[in-house]
């Protein structure tokens, strides 16, 4: 059975070292976000996660969820239970507003505490992540009624929400999209079409699901400017405001999926269901892409999450498998043979994983900083920098951290040898759960071209020259610090490739498009390195700062070594991105389509 132990002293060293979240509580919004309620609930949620969700998760993936003759789903054995669990504690309100039920706790708390349900179990925790993003949804395009009558039931879990963008023709070019909306008269829409791979769909653990379907209002522009945003509700609400007759939304199919079999993927069917307008006609993709913005940041946090639980259970297996002797002579001198961690190749694919882990786990609770930030500083040029910032990492945060995690998630199973390949152990698990990762809420390549395409140009490239400015003025507060000189420089070399890297995308792709696109994936993998980079030298000089101030917590040396690992053997892989993204389109585009 796989194990799963909440990393809470790095998410401690991240939050209150690193970041000072405690600075929030200066903040109206989050007085309430003390020390000692930050460590109650991260002690709270990891125990939930390593006693309640693990067991499941092996559970979850075995049995998935079933669709049964009526048209409901049952979702695996005990999901149901730790679901009520997580709305009796409160957990699904944490980081909502208290005017709606929420407690108004910072969203970086949110963010960890969902680290720790998705990396014990990735399948169930895309239950209350969901109906998170749709709350967020309603919060910011909703009327004052519809948020009254939808956010309180969604906040305390009683019920849960989705988002319906795809349909069978038509994913990331939403313009394609043809599920129609009548309108009513007495105000409401009946929502007619099919929508796939629509998460969470259909499930037994609340009395309500809450719909947000994407449709085109009859007699709307064709394309993007005309789509709309509805409410749909599985079951329509009496006059009391609860759940009644049954609407005509019903799931189709279960897909057969990969991975996270414990989640139910459905088809789902609107046959004249009745549906309710969220805020302005043909303005649809205005509030939803806030919601998939929001969902970008959890997807980069379950990439690195799946990452952290193989790393886990490989670290416990490398330790006790014995194979082979240490090339420098025996260490188990009275085994048989040496454990897996004295090999170095191991000791590679442990310590790549180790590095990634440790530093998407501050980049992604920075950009949740970012959005605290952004909701409470009374300071609008603080508040625009934030905006400018999230926006440019979003993308980066999404595509870089999940193409990172496949690979060291595939490198965990690998210790495992053909152990890794038997489902016995569990780590084939994590492998297939992680591959969604990369692909739903846009595809990695669509991030990679929405960063060269359209984030770096936003608002005349000042989110980049924001994100320059801050690394020079970090820069230049420590280049006198001996004692993290090879992080200073690492972060410097980065920034200069990267600076090289944006001068070539923008001489070369205004002339030729198709070098952009050739270039993009490679320019994201870049910021991504670069911003690892400068999470890493700030972590540096935190550990540094208690190491000169007398601690002998092996924490900070052990963080130092992880972290000169990374700006080692992992930051010149910037140096080969540049280099393959200076060759341009031509490479990619030569050969004719008819010679594949």
């Amino acid at each position: 059975m796989p194990i799963y132990n909440a990393p809470i002293r790095d998410m401690k060293f991240v939050m209150q070292e690193m970041l000072n979240v405690g600075q929030l509580t200066e903040y109206d919004r989050f007085s309430e976000a003390d020390t000692d309620t930050l460590d109650a609930i991260l002690e709270q949620s990891g125990k939930f996660a390593s006693e309640v969700l693990t067991p499941l998760n092996v559970i979850g993936d075995h049995e998935g969820c079933t669709r049964n003759a009526d048209g409901s789903v049952s979702t695996p054995a005990g999901f149901k239970q730790a679901y009520q669990q997580v709305v009796e504690n409160g957990m699904m309100g944490l980081a909502h507003d208290p005017k709606y039920g929420g407690l108004g706790m910072p969203g970086t708390w949110h963010i960890a505490a969902g680290e720790m349900q998705s990396a014990s179990n990735m399948a169930f925790a895309m239950y209350p992540g969901l109906t998170n993003g749709a709350t967020k949804a309603i919060e910011i395009g909703g009327s004052d009624a519809q948020k009254a009558t939808y956010l309180p039931k969604m906040i305390s879990g009683q019920w849960t929400g989705t988002m319906n963008l795809t349909e069978p023709h038509c994913g990331t070019d939403l313009g394609l999209l043809k599920t129609k909306a009548v309108p009513n008269a007495d105000g409401s829409y009946k929502i007619t079409g099919q929508k796939i791979f629509i998460s969470a769909g259909e499930h037994d653990m609340s009395e309500n699901i809450i719909h947000l379907v994407l449709a085109r209002i009859q007699g709307a522009p064709e394309g993007v400017k005309g789509i709309s945003l509805f409410i749909v509700p599985k079951f329509k609400l009496d006059a009391d405001e609860n759940p009644a007759e049954r609407n005509a939304v019903s799931c189709g199919a279960l897909e057969e999926k990969m991975g996270i079999h414990g989640n139910s993927t459905c088809v789902m069917n609107y046959d004249e269901a009745e549906g309710y307008l969220i805020g302005e006609e043909n303005k649809g993709l205005r509030v939803m892409f806030v919601m998939m913005n929001r969902a970008r940041l959890d997807v980069g946090m379950q990439g690195f999450a799946q990452s952290e639980v193989a790393y886990q259970n490989a670290v416990s297996y490398a330790k006790d498998r014995l194979q082979g002797r240490s090339l420098t002579g025996p260490k188990n001198e009275t085994g048989p043979a040496d454990p897996l961690i004295v090999h170095p190749d191991v000791r590679r694919m442990l310590m790549e994983t180790k590095a990634y882990n440790e530093g998407a786990r501050a980049l992604v609770y920075w950009a949740a900083m970012l959005e605290d930030m952004e909701m409470v500083h009374p300071d609008e040029a603080v508040r625009e920098k934030c905006d400018d910032l999230l926006g440019l990492l979003t993308p980066v945060i999404k595509g870089y951290l999940t193409d990172k995690a496949m690979a060291t998630t595939i490198d965990c199973q690998q210790i495992f040898g053909g152990h890794g390949f038997i489902e016995e152990w569990g780590m084939s698990q994590f492998v297939r759960d992680t591959r969604i990762a990369l692909i739903y809420e846009g595809a990695n390549g669509v991030q990679a071209l929405d960063l060269v395409g359209r984030k770096l140009a936003r608002k005349g490239g000042r989110a980049l020259m924001s994100l320059n400015a801050e690394i020079d003025e970090f820069l230049a507060e420590h280049k006198d610090n001996e004692n993290v000189a090879e992080f200073m420089s690492g972060l410097e070399d980065a920034k200069k490739q990267l600076t090289e890297g944006t001068m070539w995308l923008m001489q070369n792709g205004m002339t030729n498009p198709d070098n952009a696109g050739a270039g993009s994936t490679d320019y994201m993998h870049m910021m991504g390195l670069t911003a690892f980079a400068y999470m890493w030298a700030k972590m540096a000089v935190v550990a540094q700062a208690a190491i000169d101030g007398g601690s002998n917590d092996e924490f900070y040396t052990n963080k130092l070594i992880t972290g000169r690992y990374f700006v080692l053997r992992m930051l010149p892989q910037m140096g080969a991105h540049l280099a393959k993204m200076k060759t341009g389109a031509e490479p990619l585009m030569a050969l004719d389509a008819a010679a594949f």
